[in-house]
């Protein structure tokens, strides 16, 4: 396991170090993977826990927030799946390997995979993008699966096409050592044999053992109905994990821009527990 504590780390948080694009993957028509080493001897820029992120910037055109995908326990490379949404992005995705890049982190608290989740039986819900984040520590899970009991993972998007990391969900992920995922897109679409609807529906559908602890991560709206039909169910919010990833800038605590609240998403998230949220106003 890395050696660092989630949500700290030695030196100055603002200081970014520079790292080099090495592979660039086309994810789906409007996703992007992006393979960064330090520029300083190779390997990863810093070390992380599942569900941390991190600052990536471009100098004269901006810097932006994004999770770290890759798991801690890879330490030849960090990876970073990013939508194309603004300028940074659009730049981003202009971009070829070999290119340089600044970064800063970890920033934020990470999901309890060392403490809360250990010996648990693991259900991963995810929308869209919202794979992303959660890719980290399904990986992460599946080093150390002696540690965990049953993993389950229900991922939808809306179309076979916005589904990321397919070939490794397929093929890395589904059926191996007892993970089993579960597949949704919103619409039929020809050459799609698996379930078709939205992910709330499709939870309430699977009859998943309401023991389970719940990670997910996807839009608001999404994780509000997912919330919603896992209560119906039978879960309680103390057992579901949510990430934050709206809003953060400047990653200390400083700046405002992500407080809801009291709470600061940059310094006591991205990762909330949902019996935590009760704490924040409606406004997320």
């Amino acid at each position: 396991m890395p050696d660092v504590t989630c949500g700290v780390k030695s030196g100055d948080l603002l200081i970014p170090s520079l790292g080099v694009v090495t592979e660039i993957r086309r994810d789906t028509p409007d996703v992007k993977t992006f393979r960064v080493n330090s520029a300083e001897g190779g390997g990863v820029c810093f070390p992380h826990m599942p569900g941390q992120c991190a600052m990536l910037s471009i100098p004269g055109v901006g810097e932006a927030m994004f999770s770290i995908t890759s798991s801690p326990t890879n330490t030849e490379y960090m990876e970073f799946s990013i939508k194309r949404c603004g300028t940074l992005t659009d730049w981003l995705h202009e971009m070829e390997p070999g290119q340089q890049i600044t970064i800063r982190g970890p920033y934020g608290n990470c999901f309890p995979v060392e403490t809360d989740l250990k010996g648990k039986d693991l259900l991963f819900i995810a929308g869209g993008i919202g794979l992303a984040p959660l890719r980290s520590v399904i990986n992460y899970v599946r080093h150390y699966r002696k540690n965990y009991a049953s993993v389950d993972i229900v991922y939808g998007a809306r179309s076979m096409d916005d589904l990321v990391d397919i070939d490794e969900i397929r093929n890395e992920w589904d059926g191996r050592d007892g993970v089993k995922v579960h597949l949704t897109i919103d619409r039929a679409q020809e050459g799609w044999t698996g379930n078709v609807g939205f992910v709330p529906d499709f939870v309430k559908s699977l009859g998943l053992p309401t023991l389970k602890t719940v990670l997910m991560c996807g839009p608001p709206i999404m994780i509000k109905f997912v919330l919603a039909a896992l209560q119906s169910l039978g879960f309680k919010k103390n057992q579901v994990y949510t990430t934050f990833e709206l809003r953060m800038k400047c990653g200390i605590g400083k700046c405002g821009r992500c407080n809801i609240g009291a709470k600061y998403v940059c310094k006591d998230g991205p990762v909330f527990r949902c019996d935590q949220m009760e704490e924040m106003p409606d406004e997320y």
